[in-house]
């Protein structure tokens, strides 16, 4: 496990990227569990295993194909991670964070984050999108926060500010494409735990009264460091289980891998109104 990167390291994986692709990406797009169907939209796609890259870690979870794809999806370049790694496989945050380091590099200053999470608004019900307002950095407070370590002066300052972590225009135009083609979507704060374990009902209580109205294991780390180099950030949270604020009913990985193919075509629409407004 590597805890820290240089930015030698960081340029070793973009170099290696330019020297396999024709494209020069302009956003990227980070899918959570079930989400990989989404990638197979990229028109004219070319593709690269994770572990052909330099410092790259490898999925080792059920939903992450591991694979970087490149082209176009609509009118706009753009790099997809077929999957992701977490902290809970053994990462390191440094690895977890390490693709939108490579993604600053390589000049993108878009970012489109998606994950599945479990609800914990009661209201929302499996199969809905919700789009992230703002996120709590529940493991980070604990310490692990991305940035920890020396800062890199090239990327960005050493204490970034993270007031508009999920950026107001890009929420706005998700709104006009949602309403454009009859997409029903949630709005809500985020929650980030460490994981592996589903929450208890006591968990899910305790979060709500904090504010979240969503929770799972990614995007959070991904988005600080995103913001620390000025990417403009919009999440998406694909809601794979309703709220066991009670105990009365079970969560599954196989759950939520199955809401995924129900959400990917609601957010495949999005996402591409999204890029065009760019």
């Amino acid at each position: 496990m590597k805890e820290y990167f240089s930015l030698r390291e960081i340029d070793q994986a973009a170099d290696a990227v330019r020297a396999r692709t024709r494209y020069i990406p302009q956003a990227g797009i980070i899918l959570g569990s079930g989400l990989g169907e989404l990638a197979e939209k990229v028109e004219n796609p070319d593709v690269i295993p994770f572990h052909e890259l330099p410092h790259f870690a490898v999925s080792t979870v059920e939903g992450h194909k591991g694979k970087l794809i490149l082209g176009y999806l609509g009118n706009i370049c753009v790099m997809v991670l077929q999957g992701r790694v977490h902290y809970y496989e053994g990462y390191s945050m440094a690895e977890v964070t390490f693709p939108v380091r490579m993604m600053q590099r390589l000049g993108m200053t878009h970012l489109i984050v998606t994950n599945a999470a479990g609800a914990i608004n009661p209201e929302f019900v499996p199969g809905d999108v919700m789009l992230i307002t703002d996120q709590i950095n529940l493991i980070g407070m604990a310490g692990l926060n991305p940035l920890r370590g020396a800062n890199i002066n090239e990327i960005g300052p050493r204490f970034p500010d993270m007031s508009q972590a999920y950026d107001r225009e890009l929420m706005q135009i998700t709104r006009a494409a949602a309403q454009k083609h009859n997409i029903p979507i949630r709005e809500g704060v985020y929650v980030c735990l460490a994981g592996p374990s589903f929450e208890t009902p006591a968990d899910l209580r305790f979060l709500r009264l904090i504010g979240a109205d969503a929770v799972g294991m990614s995007t959070v780390p991904e988005v600080i460091i995103a913001r620390h180099g000025n990417m403009r950030v919009l999440g998406l949270s694909g809601i794979s289980n309703k709220a066991n604020l009670d105990g009365n009913t079970m969560t599954t990985h196989e759950e939520v891998l199955a809401a995924g193919k129900l959400i990917v075509p609601q957010l495949t629409t999005l996402i591409r109104e999204v890029l065009c407004a760019l």
